[in-house]
C-alpha cells in the first residue's frame, strides 16, 4: 500500500463526527449487505439515510445491486446502521478506502458487526438458494500481501498483529442456527468456509477445482477485509453468504454465471435473510445505551 493510500485517524474521526452531529441514533450493530441484500435495512425503523456521496470521505459504490446509501435506525428496540451496497477491490478502491467504514463504524459505539455477501458455491452438497453461515474465511488477496492493515499500525484501533482464529463468533452461529431451526428453514442453511478473490471475473475451471481442493465452499469478491478490520477493532463478527450460483468445475460443464442471475436468486431468498437477520439481533446481548 503506498502512503497515498493511507488514511489517517483523524479521517475516520471527522466522518464519525459528523454522521453523530447528522442523527440522533448510537448505533451498536453494523450491517454491511451485499450484492442484491440491501433489502435488510428496509427492516429498520425511525430511519435516518444518507447518501454515501453526502458522507464525507466515504468511497461511492459503483456496482448493480449496491444502493449506496448508509441507513441508521431501530430492529426490535436495538439500534442499527446499514450498508446498502459495500465497497470493492475491482472498482479500483484501495483496501483503506474498501475498509473505511469499519473503523468510522468503531468510532460510532459499533460493536457487533454483520456481513453478507453473495457467493458461488464449491461444495458439491450445496444448492443455489442455500444460506451459508460462515465458519472462517480465506483471503487470498491477503495471502498474496494485499491487506487493509498494511503501512503503519494505528494502536487506538488494535494491535499490530491481530489474531484472525475464531473470527466469526462462535456464540453467534450458534444463535443462528437455533433460529433457523425454529423458523423451519434449517433445510437450505450450511455453514463453511468462505473464500475471497480479486475478481471482478469469475473463476476458471482450474481455479475453482483449486479452491475445492483447499476446503473451500463458497467462493465471492468481498467480506474478508471488513472482517480483518473489524477483528483489528475487537468487533465481534457475524457473516452469511447466499449462495446465488454453482461454481463451474468441469470442463464438460456449459453453464456460466452472470450478475443478473445473482441478484435474481438474492431477491427470492430476500424475507428469510430479513427476518434471520432480526431474530439475531434481536436475541443479541447488546449495551444499547445512547450516550
Amino acid at each position: 500500500m503506498h502512503s497515498k493510500d493511507q488514511i489517517c485517524h483523524e479521517d475516520y474521526q471527522r466522518t464519525a463526527d459528523w454522521l453523530l452531529s447528522q442523527t440522533q441514533h448510537r448505533p451498536k450493530v453494523a450491517i454491511i449487505c451485499g450484492s442484491g441484500l440491501g433489502m435488510l435495512a428496509d427492516a429498520l425503523k425511525c430511519q435516518d439515510s444518507f447518501k454515501y456521496s453526502d458522507i464525507p470521505g466515504f468511497p461511492q459504490s459503483t456496482v448493480k445491486g449496491h444502493a449506496g446509501r448508509l441507513v441508521f435506525g431501530e430492529l426490535k428496540g436495538k439500534t442499527c446502521v446499514c450498508m446498502q451496497g459495500r465497497f470493492h477491490m475491482y472498482e479500483g478502491h484501495s483496501l483503506s478506502k474498501v475498509t473505511f467504514p469499519v473503523r468510522v463504524f468503531k468510532l460510532l459505539g459499533v460493536d457487533t458487526l454483520i456481513v453478507t455477501n453473495a457467493a458461488g458455491s464449491l461444495a458439491d452438497s450445496y444448492s443455489c438458494g442455500d444460506i451459508m453461515i460462515i465458519r472462517d474465511h480465506i483471503n487470498f488477496p491477503g495471502l498474496a500481501g494485499l491487506n487493509p492493515l498494511n503501512g503503519p499500525n494505528d494502536d487506538k484501533f488494535g494491535t499490530r498483529f491481530p489474531p484472525m482464529s475464531g473470527v466469526y463468533d462462535k456464540s453467534l452461529r450458534k444463535m443462528a442456527f437455533d433460529i433457523c431451526k425454529s423458523m423451519g428453514v434449517s433445510q437450505y442453511v450450511q455453514e463453511g468456509v468462505y473464500c475471497m478473490v480479486g475478481g471482478p471475473n469469475f473463476e476458471t475451471v482450474a481455479e475453482a477445482r483449486l479452491l475445492h481442493r483447499l476446503g473451500v465452499d463458497a467462493v465471492g469478491m468481498s467480506t474478508a477485509p471488513e472482517v480483518l478490520v473489524a477483528s483489528h477493532c475487537g468487533m465481534r463478527v457475524f457473516g452469511l453468504s447466499l449462495i446465488t450460483n454453482k461454481v463451474v468445475k468441469s470442463y464438460e460443464d456449459n453453464e456460466t454465471v452472470n450478475h443478473e442471475a445473482v441478484l435474481e436468486v438474492s431477491k427470492m431468498r430476500s424475507e428469510t435473510l430479513q427476518v434471520l437477520v432480526t431474530e439475531l439481533i434481536s436475541q443479541m446481548d447488546i449495551n444499547n445505551n445512547t450516550a
